[in-house]
């Protein structure tokens, strides 16, 4: 039978977190299969925003959406995945179920490793994911070292996990020790205590907060409207 591949796993994982309706960022859109799989999670009433620096993936994206949940609103960028925190409404801080990325290059491209995912650009992507999360979110990171870069990339996601703190997230590691060269996967789940966080005038509308210690949190003016 087999252990589902990586791929398959952050699926998964996303899955278990998204619910009808919800924001979910595909923060390297490459061609599309994460972001399709995104629109479909999220439905009619969700959306799904898009970063990445090649005007063919937007567009091998628009199309596969099109095809597999073409109510779902899709907002794409042109843009790195760093600069997701000033191109996302800060409204939406706090507010996202999933963010997902696929290290690496854009398959089928003319030349394919011309254009990779970067540490630098990656690790500020990933900071900035963390607080676009909801407690109870999830981020995933599949990692590809075969190519030139790649293992340094994976080594610096891999570093960044570790040192994540506990307060921030749990993280977890999906890999074939037997395949060293084969892709893995990070994935981190957002931390749901907010002890002592100051929500503000948050809106927390359909907020999944179970098992959430709120002990000593300002929910002055906070909108709780359905919040579970």
């Amino acid at each position: 039978m087999g252990f589902p591949s990586v791929l398959t796993m952050a699926h998964r994982l996303a899955a278990e977190r998204i619910r009808p309706g919800d924001a979910v960022i595909d923060a390297t859109v490459g061609n599309g299969v994460d972001t399709a799989f995104l629109a479909k999670a999220v439905g009619p009433n969700g959306i799904v925003y898009g970063f990445d620096i090649q005007p063919a993936a937007l567009e091998a994206a628009r199309a596969r959406v099109a095809a597999a949940a073409p109510e779902t609103r899709l907002e794409l960028f042109l843009a790195s995945h760093h600069r997701m925190a000033e191109l996302l409404p800060a409204s939406l801080k706090g507010r996202v179920s999933a963010v997902m990325f696929n290290l690496g290059y854009l398959p089928g491209a003319e030349d394919v490793r011309s254009v990779v995912t970067r540490p630098e650009t990656t690790l500020a992507a990933l900071d900035a994911s963390l607080a676009f999360l909801r407690p109870g979110g999830v981020l995933t990171v599949v990692v590809y070292t075969g190519h030139e870069g790649g293992r340094e990339e994976g080594d610096a996601v891999d570093e960044w996990a570790r040192a994540l703190p506990a307060s921030a997230g749990q993280a977890v590691l999906y890999r074939m020790p037997q395949r060293p060269q084969a892709p893995y996967l990070v994935a981190v789940e957002r931390k749901r205590n907010l002890q002592q966080a100051d929500l503000n005038q948050a809106d927390l509308k359909q907020a999944d907060l179970k098992q959430a210690d709120l002990k000593q949190a300002d929910l002055q003016q906070a909108d709780l409207q359905q919040a579970d």
